[in-house]
């Protein structure tokens, strides 16, 4: 039966569909929906469905889950709007009977303080009153939100943030995705939460020595109060809002509210998690 990827135009979907290809699930049997469908033009020439959905569009939805067995909801990016998003495509996943709803939400979501937290735990609400066969896969961090940065910390020689001595089991999006295309891709995870995090967390201190290492070249941790972070952010060139958001998160790493140690992520993806250092080596030396 096929299985919906939403989000498919993006990092994540894109490998989620690749992960599912690669299991051997046939191309026809794969929907990519995304937005920007312009993006994965060469999957539909390899055969995989492609269907245009938006998030706000509950008619785009309904279409593309019509007649599907499994639905892997990635979640927006529109804080402030997603919540309402999300239950846009959980109504079109009910209405259409799909037999399991997946959703990526973020660690810790029913306990974390975080306000990143929220749209998560609101949908998650949503999700355990939608009647239908659910599964919540909580992501901590993405090792890319750090190896994407590589380049600033070498030319500062510093690493800013609001961590403190907090660590973060942050895996790559390819992690995720092949932990999704598991579970969609084999029985017995119906109401089932997974807390999914890398086999070893890291705190900032321990990324800039291994940058050091790596590189040749001293970068430093540098922590700072939350509104000093949130301006330094502001101040390289992101809104304000988000800048605020991204210094509050780093604060609920510092908590605790970003680590994992269930070593569910490896269990399902059935390899060890990229770690750290192989990340930061690899990005080194894609430069």
């Amino acid at each position: 039966m096929p299985i919906v990827v939403t989000g498919a135009t993006g990092h994540l979907g894109r490998l989620v569909v690749e992960e599912l290809l690669a299991r051997g699930v046939p191309a026809n049997e794969v929907i990519a929906a995304g937005r920007a469908i312009d993006k994965i033009k060469d999957l539909a020439d390899r055969g995989v469905r492609i269907e245009a959905i938006d998030y706000d569009e509950p008619d785009t939805l309904r279409r593309a889950f019509a007649g599907v067995d499994k639905v892997l909801l990635i979640s927006g990016t529109a804080v402030g709007k997603r919540v309402t998003q999300h239950k846009n495509s959980i109504v079109a996943a009910a209405e259409a009977g799909v037999g399991l709803l997946v959703y990526t939400s973020i660690a810790n979501a029913d306990r974390s303080t975080m306000r990143m937290a929220d749209d998560h735990r609101a949908t998650e609400e949503a999700l355990a009153s939608a009647g239908l066969p659910v599964t919540i896969l909580r992501h901590s961090w993405y090792l890319e939100s750090y190896t994407g940065q590589l380049a600033v910390f070498l030319e500062h020689g510093a690493i800013l943030g609001s961590a403190g001595e907090g660590r973060v089991s942050a895996a790559t999006r390819a992690d995720y995705a092949a932990a999704a295309a598991a579970v969609l891709t084999s029985d017995g995870h119906a109401d089932r939460t997974y807390e999914l995090g890398g086999d070893s967390a890291f705190s900032m201190a321990e990324l800039a020595a291994a940058v050091t290492t790596l590189s040749g070249r001293e970068v430093a941790y540098r922590d700072l109060a939350e509104h000093e972070y949130a301006a330094v952010l502001t101040a390289a060139g992101l809104p304000a809002s988000y800048a605020a958001a991204l210094a509050e998160s780093d604060c609920g790493l510092a908590r605790g509210e970003l680590l994992v140690e269930t070593g569910e992520l490896s269990r399902l993806a059935g390899r060890p998690t990229t770690s750290m250092p192989e990340a930061v080596a690899a990005a080194l030396a894609s430069e």
